[in-house]
């Protein structure tokens, strides 16, 4: 699988907005785009994607910024991707012009099956889980 570089920065973006959830935290655009290296009119589009979606919500103003629509628990991988980009064509397609000879269709079954494993484990990984990756072990949290 292939997941386009915008897919990717949207992934750490909810990820940055995952860590501070709890009170509809809000993060400021400029934070994101700096601490990750992130271009900010890219940002912008990315974010623009995904509150079209219903993944973030907005607030405008000096103190505005962006938070989580949903808890991170809610929101997987699969989700923010499909948000992000169209998915890919399935694999299984690319052979679609030639004859249907057992090979072909051994291949076809094979890349569908990778294609169904991709898409189910990207719909197990939640922000949450994610969240948990980025405490150091025997980190305590606190949240208010």
């Amino acid at each position: 699988m292939r997941i386009s570089a915008k897919s990717q920065y949207a992934c750490v973006t909810l990820l940055e907005l995952a860590c501070v959830w709890g009170g509809k935290n809000q993060v400021q655009l400029k934070t994101i785009a700096e601490t990750h290296g992130l271009s900010q009119r890219f940002l912008v589009q990315i974010l623009m994607q995904l509150k079209s979606a219903g993944l973030v919500d907005s607030t405008r103003g000096a103190t505005g910024g962006y938070c989580l629509a949903s808890p991170p628990e809610q929101i997987t991988l699969a989700q923010i991707i499909q948000a992000a980009d169209q998915p890919p064509p399935p694999l299984a397609f690319a052979l679609a012009g030639l004859h249907s000879t057992p090979a072909v269709q051994a291949v076809k079954g094979a890349f569908a099956e990778l294609q169904r494993l991709e898409q189910q484990h990207l719909e197990s990984i939640t922000l949450a889980d994610l969240v948990k990756q980025t405490q150091p072990d025997g980190e305590l949290t606190y949240q208010i």
